[in-house]
């Protein structure tokens, strides 16, 4: 199964309409700490997020956001950058044009964008702005903000059916609603479908499985995927994993964020690298060289085989940068380390490159393959500077000729 969403475009990204799903991120910095949120901002971007998502809360955030715009693309970040509004995104917006105007996307929430009398009024002036300056915007529905009117109003109707509906139900109708309601105003308004995202957050793996799959049958706006406080570590890698990559398999979906709370000290850029893996695993883009490797066992006694793993995928991602310019299509290239004879030499084959540690009573040595071929015998203390020589000549000789093409 596979929706067809209307294409949007973002500076110089392309989400929906078939286009490659976009991988994107949010600062956790007080946008106003301009120092402080550009240089996040660049770590994110080369990371691989394309797109980053900054909150703009209050008059000191609108002012810093242009310089932000500005410093970032004296450093050559072209990243495009999403403001964040909520409650008071009407006033910033008006007030501060040079903030409407660097922004590349804005996100409004209608669940708090204004209550009673003043929500359509205020939602109308935030759309304006976004017409006048010709940017896209995300409708981004949370369940943790949902809009009570709306809400309460589904509820009662519900109550009045002689087989009401459960509550859970009822509340994932109401994110629905709001979602295409508000893009239908919006539209009204003048802003076209090919300027809008809409998302539906939860946290619940479940449900949100289930809202998207109803927001694919009821229309064709391109979709935001991610599971809303997904919390930290594997818990929150887990279920990001399995909710949207169902969705993902069905063909929901345009642009993703993998929610993380971050581990103590552990960067920003990891939801970004999991957001990618996920991508990349499911064979839907590929960004940065995959590498196969072995649980380890009672034969693998060593801890080097885990030591060089490491050491390969961190050297990998750290040249990425250099090989996505000269090396086109190195991401595709496939890594094996493997710690001993019993699947090392298949999985070693298996792969572009990759390596056979010898196991506990092996004879110290590691053939290393190339293309399904013996290539070479490591030995020694060297192994893992070594085997980073192999991979490095195999990327020129690979995939040089692809950039000359």
């Amino acid at each position: 199964m596979s929706y067809l969403t209307v294409p949007v475009n973002i500076a110089q990204i392309t989400m929906g309409g078939g286009s490659p799903v976009v991988v994107q991120s949010m600062t956790d910095t007080d946008t106003a700490d301009i120092q402080k949120t550009v240089k996040q901002i660049e770590a994110l971007a080369h990371a691989g997020s394309e797109l980053v998502r900054i909150t703009v809360n209050n008059e000191d955030a609108a002012k810093a956001v242009p310089h932000i715009r500005d410093r970032l693309r004296a450093i050559g970040c072209k990243v495009p950058i999403v403001g964040d509004f909520h409650y008071n995104g009407h006033t910033l917006l008006s007030k501060y044009p040079e903030c409407a105007e660097a922004l590349d996307k804005y996100r409004i929430n209608p669940g708090n964008v204004g209550f009673a009398g003043k929500r359509d009024a205020q939602f109308t002036q935030m759309i304006e702005v976004a017409l006048k300056y010709d940017k896209p915007v995300r409708i981004g529905v949370n369940w943790g903000s949902l809009d009570k009117d709306l809400a309460t109003h589904l509820m009662d109707e519900n109550a009045k059916l002689v087989a009401p509906k459960p509550a859970a139900a009822i509340t994932q109708e109401a994110l629905i609603q709001s979602a295409l309601n508000s893009a239908q105003f919006a539209e009204n308004l003048g802003l076209g479908a090919n300027k809008i995202v809409i998302s539906c957050k939860v946290s619940e793996v479940q449900t949100l499985i289930a809202v998207y799959r109803e927001l694919a049958k009821r229309c064709r706006y391109a979709l935001h995927l991610g599971l809303t406080e997904a919390g930290m570590g594997s818990k929150g890698i887990v279920a990001s994993s399995i909710a949207m990559g169902v969705l993902l398999q069905e063909g929901i979906g345009d642009t993703i964020r993998t929610s993380l709370t971050p581990e103590p000290g552990a960067p920003r850029t990891e939801e970004v690298i999991v957001s990618q893996q996920m991508l990349q695993t499911m064979g839907l883009r590929a960004f940065t060289p995959l590498v196969t490797s072995c649980p380890g066992c009672g034969r693998t006694t060593s801890a080097f085989f885990r030591e060089l793993t490491d050491s390969i995928q961190t050297y990998v991602r750290n040249q990425m940068p250099i090989w996505r310019d000269k090396y086109p299509g190195v991401e595709t290239m496939t890594l094996a380390v493997m710690g001993c004879v019993v699947n090392g030499p298949g999985e070693s084959k298996h792969a572009n490159i990759g390596i056979s540690l010898p196991g506990t009573g092996e004879a110290p040595v590691a053939p290393v393959f190339i293309d399904g071929v013996k290539a070479t015998t490591l030995r020694g203390e060297n192994i893992a500077e070594e085997f980073k020589v192999l991979i490095d000549r195999y990327v020129v000789e690979k995939y040089t000729h692809q950039s000359l093409s």
